[in-house]
């Protein structure tokens, strides 16, 4: 093909015709809102680094999942905030912790929501890391029974379904084998499987409470040089018996999201972090870009790099924008 016979822009002279021949689509059944939620009554606290995000007291929590239902999104992922933080991070896995409380009160107050619940035990560790602590080091195989326990009681309260973003090794088989055993067959694993240690994380630390008291999180997630290990890591966890894999942060792994994707056919999830929202959110304020076009443009270019399904805090505002 050679101009002058062809000429691609007979095919782009109106939106009609743009909207015709696009190769990607994004809509609201793409999406994943997250949902901060504390003990409380009628607590709508907002983020100061996450303009427009919030941590909600159940109650609140439950006004807000009926109107993300009400837009179309088919999906929220909660993350809890617990009263008190140990150094076993009991509350995570109590039968009457935080989320477990939140997933009652939303599944009883929605129609088809689904309700997928964040494992991990940062927000639940006094010291704020993703595992039991000894001599300073984060102690993996002791760390995968307390996840199990923390899905198995998710899905007890009712969870649609479990997401391990903590990247210790074998987790994913840990809460397989768990939720098997106790009769949870069914509800699948979304694994946070080439979880990366991003400097995009900075609000969600501050959203979550979750930030380490000592040291970091590079022993056990991601170094962002890598994309095979990324390949391993997802390939492990599909093994073990995840039913999505995902890949966090987003717009820096758009590389990554591919590769997984071209490597395993996979449902593929991705991850718009708390700091690729709050640069955008920043740089709208300044009247530097158009917020609405610049939120479609990058979750259009997350779904063209092959995710099936993008969790972001635009989510809400995406839905009207694409109504």
């Amino acid at each position: 093909m050679r101009f002058p016979e062809y000429r691609p822009r007979r095919l782009r002279k109106n939106q009609s015709f743009r909207d015709l021949i696009a190769e990607t689509r994004i809509s609201e059944n793409d999406l994943i809102y997250p949902l901060f939620v504390k003990h409380g009554k009628g607590k709508k606290d907002e983020i100061k680094t996450m303009p427009g995000i919030y941590q909600f007291s159940i109650d609140e929590a439950v006004k807000e999942a009926k109107e993300v239902e009400k837009l179309g999104i088919k999906a929220i992922i909660l993350f809890g905030i617990p009263k008190k933080k140990d150094e076993a991070a009991t509350e995570a896995y109590d039968e009457n912790g935080i989320i477990q409380e939140a997933v009652r009160a939303i599944k009883a107050k929605t129609e088809k929501l689904l309700v997928i619940t964040d494992i991990c035990l940062c927000e639940y560790m006094s010291h704020g890391h993703c595992g039991v602590v000894k001599d300073g080091k984060i102690q993996n195989d002791i760390t995968l029974e307390l996840l199990a326990q923390t899905a198995l009681s998710h899905a007890e309260a009712g969870a649609d379904m479990v997401a391990p973003s903590d990247m210790m090794d074998g987790r994913v088989a840990a809460i397989r084998s768990e939720l098997d055993k106790e009769g949870f067959e069914d509800t699948p694993i979304m694994a946070y499987s080439a979880k990366y240690a991003s400097s995009f994380y900075g609000p969600f630390r501050e959203a979550a409470h979750s930030t380490p008291e000592f040291g970091d999180r590079k022993t056990y997630q991601m170094d962002p040089p890598n994309v095979d290990e990324a390949l391993r890591e997802a390939g492990m966890d599909i093994e073990e018996g995840a039913d999505i894999v995902m890949v966090k942060p987003a717009l820096a792994y758009l590389d990554v999201i591919r590769e997984v994707k071209s490597a395993y056919g996979y449902p593929t999830g991705a991850y718009n972090v708390s700091g690729e929202y709050s640069i955008i959110k920043v740089a709208a304020k300044a009247g530097l870009i158009d917020e609405k076009k610049a939120v479609l443009e990058i979750l259009t270019s997350i779904k063209r790099a092959g995710a099936d399904m993008i969790i972001t805090y635009h989510a809400k505002d995406a839905a009207k924008w694409l109504k």
